[in-house]
């Protein structure tokens, strides 16, 4: 594996000064990486292990990004939720829990230690294998749009508000309004803003989504944000009561009201075969929301989805580009959203 080399390995941790921390593990992962966790792995070089890993992000003596994964989950969660209660915790791996020290940063982080040279990929070595890189998220694609679903998780009552029931069809079919309802003022407002931007440029003036870590305590040069924003610049477009019926708020080509929007319904047909045949590890992922309901997050080729298990669900398309597309209850949602979480990987 790279980077595995034991002297590289002991001068990269040695001269560490660690700027953040995040997990790798099938039900906590940088979603930006992947659409499941064997994915994830994949895109550091590492074999998708039960137990996951933690990855420490920082800088050496030079200023060079390094990535120093470890085995020893539990320490960098500990570390983690101690910066979320904003605690100091110094975090200061053993030398027989790191498996690689690889060059680079795979996620973006906005700040750098204090005393040492400004950021920068370390000089190529065979040794500790390609540099890492953040994923382009520049324009639309598989990355931005992963994003984008992180965020409506994380901003789920600033999403659903946005939404008025209304606008979804009726069982029987017809919309609950005599003509296509408009779009919510706010869906107008962010569409309006990513026409002035342009669909490459999606940006959220929001609080961007994480990638599972917090600014660490002093122990650490300083704080980072290591998720990207995404999703303000995202319009809602359409809706649908969960049986493919869908009621279109944009007017766009291919989104007849009532008849169903094609992506949507291949969205639910292949989320209904992850119940029969079980996807790669992390693809369904189940976390804690309000009350009793669960947040559950599914992603496949080209598409994701974000639900409550109690409420509706949003669809994000890589062929859409800065589209939401909200889905109704309906009579079959609720059973498919309770389906997924039974399968569902929760963090333990």
């Amino acid at each position: 594996m790279a980077g595995t080399d034991e002297d590289a390995v002991a001068a990269a941790e040695d001269a560490l000064y660690v700027l953040t921390a995040v997990l790798l593990t099938p039900a906590k992962f940088p979603s930006v990486l992947g659409d499941d966790y064997p994915e994830a792995c994949a895109a550091l070089g590492l074999a998708p292990l039960a137990d996951g890993y933690g990855l420490v992000i920082g800088q050496d003596g030079a200023g060079a990004r390094w990535t120093v994964v470890i085995d020893d989950v539990s320490l960098v969660a500990v570390a983690i939720a101690s910066w979320d209660c904003g605690m100091e915790y110094e975090l200061s791996p053993e030398e027989h829990t790191v498996v690689a020290a690889l060059p680079g940063w795979p996620l973006a982080v906005a700040v750098a230690a204090p005393g040492v040279p400004a950021p920068h990929d370390p000089e190529a070595d065979a040794a500790y294998g390609p540099v890492l890189a953040p994923p382009d998220t520049t324009t639309w694609g598989s990355a931005q749009r992963r994003l984008g679903a992180d965020e409506i998780a994380l901003q789920w009552a600033m999403w659903r508000e946005q939404i008025d029931d209304s606008a979804f069809a009726s069982p029987s079919g017809a919309s609950a309004a005599s003509t296509a309802p408009e779009k919510t003022s706010a869906g107008k407002a962010s569409e309006e803003k990513a026409a002035d931007q342009g669909p490459a440029e999606v940006s959220s003036s929001a609080s961007g989504s994480s990638a599972g870590s917090s600014s660490p305590g002093s122990s650490s040069p300083g704080s980072s944000s290591n998720g990207q924003a995404a999703g303000g610049g995202i319009a809602e477009s359409g809706s649908s009561d969960g049986t493919g019926a869908v009621t279109d708020a944009s007017g766009g080509a291919g989104k007849t009201a009532g008849k169903g929007h094609s992506g949507v319904r291949r969205v639910l047909a292949e989320a209904r075969a992850y119940i029969e045949s079980p996807p790669p590890l992390g693809r369904v992922r189940s976390s804690f929301a309000s009350g009793d309901s669960r947040t559950l997050r599914a992603d496949g080729p080209g598409w994701s989805l974000v639900a409550r298990t109690d409420d509706i669900a949003f669809v994000l398309l890589d062929d859409e580009p800065g589209e939401v597309l909200p889905v109704g209850r309906g009579p079959e949602l609720p059973g498919l959203l309770a389906a997924l979480d039974k399968l569902a990987v929760r963090p333990s």
